[in-house]
């Protein structure tokens, strides 16, 4: 299970793989979540480091649901006397993450745990003094049973931190002076409906009003905090910026495009084209802007 993704929801349009049409392939996803979450890191640093107000000298950093681990390296940077561990799923996201860890000289500090959550938890030698789930408990079928065994794995005074909700990103104007106006609104949509498919799709799913706040309190947590962080990457877009935006589109028109109409498909054809003057590879109108939401609360007792 992996955490890194644009959209309000998460890495959903990347799920038209394999067999069904919400499965997702994390370890074919490997190049694209490690990009995503590299042109983030100014927003995940940002929150990061209002977590460490709010956590003071955690000896243990759990993320659960880590991804290849550029995230859990951040973590490793920002609190630099702590033990992290990346917990996942996909053990090729993981042995990407022990190579991240290594190249970036935080191996000594740095522990891998394959296996599914929340079960896999219970495999940690220690509580955690922190432990951070980013975008990946909407994975889990039954979210409000996965907090409260995130929250079990808490030391006391220990800190459960979930990134969920938050905006839509955008790539581009409302008008591009090609195809009808709003396409990305429109792509948003889709993206809705193929979430709430994945979601009833998970084993032993669960329908849950999504007041994180509520569901951290149920699970026994107290304090409960809500802070949303911006990523605004104006137009022109950087190099790396303008790939990102090209995949992202190009996992829509894999995903969607037989659920587009002509005009929007011909539309995303022409964005994606390279040798097309209107598209993203050369438009000086394409931007990032994104912001994801992080809920906290503690463990008192």
């Amino acid at each position: 299970m992996a955490h890194e993704h644009h959209h309000g929801h998460g890495h959903h349009q990347e799920g038209h793989r394999h067999g069904h049409d919400t499965d997702i392939d994390w370890a074919e996803m490997a190049p694209h979540l490690e990009a995503q979450a590299e042109l983030f890191t100014p927003l995940y640093e940002r929150a990061l480091n209002w977590l460490g107000r709010e956590v003071t000298e955690p000896g243990l950093i759990v993320d659960a649901g880590s991804g290849p681990g550029v995230v859990t390296c951040l973590f490793a940077e920002t609190f630099p006397g702590a033990r992290v561990v990346a917990v996942d799923g996909s053990a090729p996201l993981l042995e990407r993450a022990r190579e991240r860890a290594e190249r970036l000289g935080h191996a000594d500090r740095f522990d891998t745990l394959t296996g599914e959550l929340p079960e896999v938890l219970e495999e940690l030698d220690y509580p955690a003094d922190l432990l951070w789930a980013g975008r990946s408990l909407h994975h889990l079928g039954d979210q409000r049973a996965a907090l409260g065994a995130f929250a079990q794995r808490l030391a006391p005074g220990g800190t459960l931190a979930i990134m969920e909700g938050g905006l839509p990103a955008r790539f581009l104007p409302r008008d591009l002076g090609v195809g009808r106006p709003g396409l990305q609104a429109r792509l948003d949509a889709l993206e809705a409906e193929w979430f709430a498919r994945m979601r009833a799709d998970l084993p032993g799913s669960v329908d849950e009003v999504e007041d994180w706040p509520a569901l951290l309190s149920g699970a026994g947590l107290t304090h409960a905090r809500t802070r949303s962080f911006l990523l605004d990457l104006p137009a022109p877009a950087s190099d790396r910026a303008r790939a990102y935006v090209a995949d992202s589109l190009g996992r829509f028109r894999e995903a969607y495009g037989d659920r587009l109409d002509a005009d929007d498909r011909a539309t995303l054809d022409r964005l994606l084209d390279p040798g097309d003057k209107a598209g993203v590879h050369h438009r000086r109108d394409v931007f990032v802007l994104a912001a994801h939401t992080v809920h906290t609360a503690v463990r008192t007792g």
